[in-house]
This record gives structure tokens, sequence and C-alpha cells, in this order.
């Protein structure tokens, strides 16, 4: 770091019974009085480079021998009252980044400047400042962060503005063409030759090097130098996100559920309050969202998250929540489902996690765009005699339109899994309400969802939560899961679950059996009549079921059991066993259409008391149509 030393004389200044004066033939005749320190000094010395203490002294009353001068409102407090008074003596006092502010304060206080004397010290460190100070990287750091100490001299003085374009000048430059005096990341040091000479052996080669050393500042000069950094132009988005991370790192405590913050991180003084500490925390945090830079990806949704934690445990301003969210939703796809549980801290309820906040960061990610097209209707007959060209052009706009979305296809498939996977972790929660459940499975489109065994995962967990769920509220929650998107593993999960309704238990063995039998391999078609039923419900039973997914981890109590599912008695036991509970379907449970579900269901899915002969029929009957073929 740069130095400049004023003055060749020796130090004399003493001590003595709590006055400090200087060693000197000539005896005293000043008394100045700053902030409780006295000091007997010489009148010519001072008054002939002072042109405040010239007014103050002829001002005040010469007694017979010293006169008394008070300087009760001296910026800078004794040590820059010293550094000034042996300037004026010609004693040699050294200036440096650490008392440059101090010392340019106090001299403006007295007046010292070039029209009390020619090469007066204001003049001197003004040549310094800006010859060397603002020339060095670490120099104007530290300048910077000394003005704290003296805000309002610091911004008459324009010490702060300047300190602040300076680093923003370098940060915007190579780091090949700027001077540095401080070493990346504080890991090693730049050294400096006799003549200045600066070595090039730790010269920093990341173009974010300088985010850990501008962490040092105060929130206040950190919001005024980032945004000096930012309307520069040049500096990319994701550089300045990293910059606010570890700013965050730095500053931000770790903190509790209950809102403890801890203080050694941002509190300069252990007489602050909890609640002063989370009024000064929540100012930080507010500052760094305004500074997040507002291209997408500039920062990890991670980070976003992590600071919307933060946000609603130190209660932050609603718009800084909602902005954050809103950025969240924005790249929703790169987050994790550990970051998504963001703590409750709401008196209104007593949830475990903030639902709603997850809710408003799935509106924001489906507001990005519509969900992908869906394929033309193709004609019922096999071909068409003729094309028109307008069918064509048709076809043409749907494959570009299918081009533009595929990306936002593709987000919506990421997101699908890791809504899934955050509902096996709110699933637990006794206190979450069912409304708030089947809103967030809602919220994603069907398309996003290539298979429901992770969904059907998520309600077999809530139901055993929530063991005291009617059997209406089992239906409503029920009503979510698509039977049809099983694989063959969730399908005997379900088949022996004794927590689903009757209906969903059905329809799983019968969609079960359905593709069993053309997956058999013996059959080439199928019998017109369960074929029927099939394009009643939208089964295509020639697709081969979905893989079960096998995305997220599930805790050892959450897995499913299968044993004794093999055999087909297992499941038909299971059927009749639920068949025999007829409280099972509310008689008042009525279709849109009039028709009682109850009726409608069993026409539909009944089975006879003996199952086996049902089954024996249908592949008999499918072994004469193979026969036949």
């Amino acid at each position: 770091m740069k130095f400049m030393k004023l003055g060749s004389r020796p130090d004399t200044f003493y001590t003595t019974e709590a006055v400090r004066s200087v060693s000197s033939e000539v005896s005293s005749d000043l008394i100045i009085q700053v902030k409780g320190s006295r000091y007997l000094l010489h009148k010519f010395p001072l008054l002939s480079k002072c042109l405040r203490l010239q007014r103050l002294s002829s001002e005040s009353p010469e007694s017979s021998q010293h006169q008394m001068v008070q300087l009760a409102d001296f910026p800078g407090g004794v040590e820059a009252f010293e550094l000034c008074a042996k300037f004026c003596y010609g004693i040699t006092i050294t200036v440096s980044a650490y008392n440059i502010v101090a010392a340019r304060c106090a001299a403006e206080y007295l007046q010292m400047t070039e029209d009390v004397e020619k090469g007066n010290l204001i003049y001197k460190l003004e040549v310094f400042f800006n010859s060397c100070i603002l020339h060095g990287w670490k120099d104007s750091i530290v300048t910077l962060q000394s003005t704290k100490a003296y805000p309002m001299w610091s911004e008459d003085l324009a010490i702060t503005s300047r300190c602040i374009e300076a680093i923003a000048s370098k940060v915007l430059s190579h780091p090949s063409k700027v001077s540095l005096s401080h070493s990346y990341s504080r890991r090693g040091r730049d050294d400096m030759s006799c003549n200045g000479a600066e070595s090039m052996r730790h010269k920093p080669e990341s173009k974010g090097w300088w985010g850990e050393d501008i962490a040092e500042l105060g929130i206040d000069l950190y919001w005024r130098t980032m945004i000096a950094i930012k309307s520069g132009g040049k500096t990319p988005s994701h550089l300045l996100g990293d910059a606010l991370k570890i700013y965050a790192s730095r500053w931000l405590p770790n903190i509790s559920r209950d809102g403890f913050v801890s203080k050694q991180a941002g509190s300069d003084s252990d007489s602050e309050t909890t609640c002063e500490l989370t009024s000064k925390h929540r100012l930080l945090l507010e500052s760094i969202i305004s500074l997040l830079p507002v291209e997408k990806g500039a920062v990890s949704s991670s980070f976003l998250l992590k600071l919307l934690k933060a946000a609603n445990i130190l209660n932050a301003s609603s718009s800084s929540k909602m902005e954050l969210a809103r950025r969240v939703g924005l790249q929703l796809e790169e987050a994790r489902v550990c970051d998504l549980l963001i703590p409750s801290l709401s008196h209104s309820n007593d949830t475990l996690y903030d639902v709603d906040m997850v809710m408003i960061i799935l509106e924001q990610f489906l507001l990005q765009g519509q969900s992908p097209p869906t394929s033309p209707p193709r004609s019922k007959l096999g071909f068409e005699r003729r094309r028109s060209r307008s069918a064509e052009n048709i076809d043409f706009e749907f494959q570009e339109s299918r081009r533009s979305s595929s990306a936002s296809h593709s987000s919506k498939l990421k997101v699908a899994k890791i809504v899934d996977g955050y509902l096996h972790e709110i699933a637990r929660d006794m206190n979450l309400p069912l409304s708030k459940f089947i809103a967030i499975a809602e919220a994603i489109p069907d398309f996003a969802r290539l298979d429901h065994d992770d969904l059907y995962r998520a309600i077999d967990i809530y139901l055993k939560a929530h063991p005291d769920l009617n059997k209406s509220e089992r239906k409503r929650l029920c009503r979510i899961l698509d039977c049809k998107k099983l694989s063959m593993e969730a399908c005997m999960h379900a088949a022996q679950n004794e927590l689903l309704p009757l209906r969903v238990v059905v329809q799983v063995l019968f969609f079960e059996q359905a593709r069993a039998a053309m997956a058999g391999g013996k059959v080439t078609e199928l019998p017109s009549n369960l074929k029927a039923l099939l394009a009643t419900q939208g089964i295509d039973p020639s697709r081969p079921p979905a893989p079960l997914s096998t995305t997220t981890t599930i805790p050892a109590e959450d897995q499913w059991s299968v044993s004794g599912l093999k055999s087909p008695k297992s499941r038909m036991s299971t059927l009749r066993m639920k068949l025999a509970e007829d409280d099972d379907l509310d008689d008042n449970d009525m279709h849109p259409d009039g028709i009682n579900r109850n009726s409608r269901l069993k026409a539909l899915c009944a089975l006879p008391t003996r199952p086996k002969r049902m089954f024996s029929k249908l592949w008999s009957i499918n072994r004469s149509a193979s026969e036949k073929n």
C-alpha cells in the first residue's frame, strides 16, 4: 500500500499530567481543548497554517500567559488533530489510506488552505489522494471503508464518490491494467519493489477477482459501488451475481427457524439487541435483492431460494418476497426440492413449510408461456385421398410452434419431477390442509407428468400421515391420480393399499389386467367388448406401461412392499374384501349426469364372486381369437 511522509523533524511531543505538549526552548502560549484532551502548544506554527485557529484565537479572550481555544466538534479526534499539529511544527508524519480521510477532514476543519500558506496540508493530501490512493486497488477500498466514520465530511469533500468511481473503473477495466496492491482472495501478497514497480506473480486470472475484496464494505457503500459497476454496462450479469452471493455469505448470518440471528456476522457491537440485529439484516437483505441483475440465470435458483428463506424469517417486505418468487419462477427447473422447503412463520396456520409461497412460484413459472401444443387431430380413416395445401400449411406452423416451445416443454417436465418430490416432503406435515396439497399437485399440467408413480407415492404418504381423512376427502385426493399412468409396480402396490378408495383400486386392477392381456404376446387383437371398454377410458393397451420413476430418493418407511402380489389370487382377495365394504361408496355421491356413482362404477368394473371364472373366460376368448387369426 502507498504512503506519504511529510516533514523532517523528529517527534518531540510528550505527555505530562494528561497534557500533551511539545519540547521547545520557547514557552507555550496556546491551550487547545480537543474532545477531553488538552494540548499546550505555540501560536506561531499553528496560526500560520490554520485559518480557523486564527479566527478563534482573535475571538477568545487572552489571559496573562495562555490563550484557550475549544475544538469540541473536531472531526477525526485527537489523532487527526495531533497529525495536523505535527505538520505545522515540521515533525515527520506518515499518511496512508488508513488515516488520510481523518487527516483530510481535520485539515478542512482547520482551514489549512493555500490561501493561508503555499504547500499547505490540504494541497499535499489532495495530491497524494489523487495520484496514489485512487490508483491503488486496496488503497481505494480501505479509504472508502474509513469514510464510514465521517460520512458527512466525506460526502462534502467528495472523498466517497471519488473512491467509488475509482473502484468501479478498475472493475470495468481489464485486470491486467489494474494496479493491484491487494491480492486476490487475500491468498497472497503483491510485491512492491523499491521504485514502486509491482510484481506480476500474483496477478488475478479470474474475471470475478473483485467480488471478495469489495465484500468487506458496509452495505451502504457496497450498494453504491455495485450501482456504479452495473451502470458501466460492461460487467457480465453472472459476475455481478457471483459478487452478490459472496457478499450475502459474508454478511447474512445463520438464521434459525425461530428467527434467532447470530451476532458473528455484521455485528459491530455486543450491545446490539436481537431486534436491532434483525432490522439491520433485513435492510441488508433487501438491499441485496434490489441489486440482483435482471437477466435470467445471473444467479442460481438455490441462491434465490436461500434469500427467500431469509426474507421469510427476517420478515422482509412483501415486495422483496414477491420479487424473489418471480425470479425463482423464471428458472424453477434448476431448483432442488430441499431449496423449496421454505419455513413457515405464519401465525394463521401451523404448517411446517410455506406452501403458499411455493404456489406463487409455480404460478410465476407457468406464466412464462403456454403449454406446448398438442398434435393436430388425425382423420379416423387410415389414409386421406387428397391433402390440401392449407392442411400442409397448418402442419408446418404446428411443427414450428412445437420447435419454439420445446424448451418450455422440457422445463415443465423437470418442474413436474421437482413438484412431486416437494409433495413427498410436505405430505408428512400433519397440519397441511388437503386443499393446499391438491392445489400444488394440480398446478402442474397433465402432459408434464409422463407417469404418476411419484404422485401416487406422495398421495400414499399423505394418507398415512392423515389417518383421520373421511371417505369423501380420500376420494377428492385420489381424483388427481391418473391410474393409466401408473407403472406395474405402482399398480401392484395400489391393489392392496387399504387407504385408497374402492373406486381407485377397481380402476387400477382393470387397467392392469387390460394391459396384461396385450403384453402376453398371445393375442394379436383385443376382443371387441374389451376394446370398447378401453376406448371409453382413453387407453391405448398397445403402449407399454411407463417405467417406474427412480429420480426421487424414497425413505425406507415410504417404500412399497409388493410381496405376495405376483399371484392374481392376492389381488382378487383384496378386491373382494373391499367390495364387501358397501360403505366405501357414498350413496349420495352422484355423477354430474344424475347416475349414482355406485351403480355406474359397479356396472363398469364389478367382478363376480368367483373372479377366476371371469378371467378364465377372458383368456378363452383371447385364445379363440388367436386361433382364428
